[in-house]
């Protein structure tokens, strides 16, 4: 989860870590917290470069706003609070997730396995949609998980590796948990990636081959997010302007109909 967007708390902080550098420190320590893990106090002076004291005021007012937690042992780990602001910041993405929606629901149907969305945010792949497959034993992955960008066929596309398969799917087998085997595509906007598409399920079910069995699906998914994302955004016709054009004077199909290519899960 990329932690930047946490301004909002610099006003109840700066009263106990003096500063406007204050923000960027903690931030920098949450960031370590995501990455590592669990670390000691000590642990965090080293990593950050901080004097002992400047790392405890950090922590503690962190630990004060529900952003750390401090364990039994004295460690430092990511607070419980990051889990409803990810949740919020996964809401607030209307656009895309809205889009991805009908896609990932189909996908899912198709499957019968869990479909995601993922973004790269703060060097992390964040679940912003998660649909949950039917099976009693599935991949649960909550809207507003962060999880890391080197493990996992989402994590893989969203760094921008090439595929698996020339057909454009990525796969992976027991990467990031063991028995859990996904399938990933990428979502592009104007030729930029945006997003993953990803299936996952338990390897019983998904096989150790999963691009052969869902990546054509995977695949279509993604380009229907792609196809929604740019209806969304594309631009409005200007009134008045003869039937049969848009507001960039290309020819409509006739009859108001979709482009070729633009139909659900078309390939």
């Amino acid at each position: 989860m990329a932690l930047s967007h946490m301004v909002g708390y610099y006003s109840a902080m700066r009263d106990s870590v003096p500063g406007a550098a204050s923000l960027g420190k903690a931030v920098a320590l949450l960031d370590h917290l995501a990455a590592a893990g669990p670390t000691s106090l000590a642990g965090l002076t080293a990593a950050l470069g901080l004097p002992r004291a400047t790392a405890h005021r950090l922590a503690s007012a962190l630990v004060a706003h529900g952003l750390v937690d401090k364990g039994a042992d004295g460690g430092y780990r990511l607070g419980a609070r990051l889990v409803e602001l990810g949740t919020s910041a996964a809401r607030q993405r209307p656009s895309l997730a809205e889009a991805a929606g009908p896609a990932l629901a189909r996908l899912r149907d198709l499957t019968g396995e869990s479909a995601q969305l993922f973004v790269a945010e703060g060097g992390r792949r964040v679940c912003i949609v998660s649909l949950e497959s039917p099976h009693s034993l599935r991949t649960i992955v909550a809207p507003g998980a962060s999880l890391p960008l080197e493990l996992g066929s989402a994590g893989r596309v969203l760094s921008g590796l090439p595929p698996s398969d020339p057909a454009g799917w990525t796969e992976s087998v027991e990467e990031r948990e063991v028995g859990v085997a996904s399938v990933s595509a990428p979502v592009t906007e104007a030729g930029v990636l945006v997003a993953a598409v990803s299936v996952s399920g338990p390897v019983e079910r998904t096989s150790r081959s999963p691009g052969y069995r869902y990546g054509h699906l995977v695949v279509q998914a993604a380009g229907e997010v792609a196809r929604a994302l740019a209806r969304t955004t594309a631009p409005v016709p200007v009134t008045g302007m003869p039937t049969g054009t848009t507001s960039a004077g290309a020819a409509a199909p006739a009859g108001g109909g979709a482009l070729p290519g633009q139909g659900p899960w078309a390939e």
